[in-house]
């Protein structure tokens, strides 16, 4: 139990420090995951960004989390990494002009 404003902003930002980890081991996945794909629609690949906030709301829900607000961030992260997997993939795909 949290004993201050203090305590609680102290513990989010530990919790932050995990949470800034597990998003740089994610980004690292999607730089890897760009060589894979042969073009912009297998980036994007709207089936699978749904399928991913379709396990996350349930995973919300197990952790007695809100669905919507999961939601709402998982969808903010996943454009953010699909536009830096954009990036990556149109950096290894250019024809190298050297």
């Amino acid at each position: 139990m949290a004993t201050s404003l203090d305590d609680v902003r102290r513990r989010i930002d530990a919790l932050d420090s995990q949470v800034v980890g597990l998003l740089a081991q994610r980004e690292r996945l999607v730089r890897a995951a760009a060589a894979f794909k042969s073009d912009e629609q297998g980036v994007r690949a709207p089936a699978r960004v749904e399928q991913v906030i379709s396990r996350v709301r349930a995973l919300a829900t197990e952790q007695d989390a809100s669905p919507e607000v999961v939601e709402r961030v998982y969808r903010a992260m996943i454009s953010a990494f699909i536009d830096l997997e954009l990036t990556e993939h149109h950096r290894t795909a250019a024809p190298d002009n050297d």
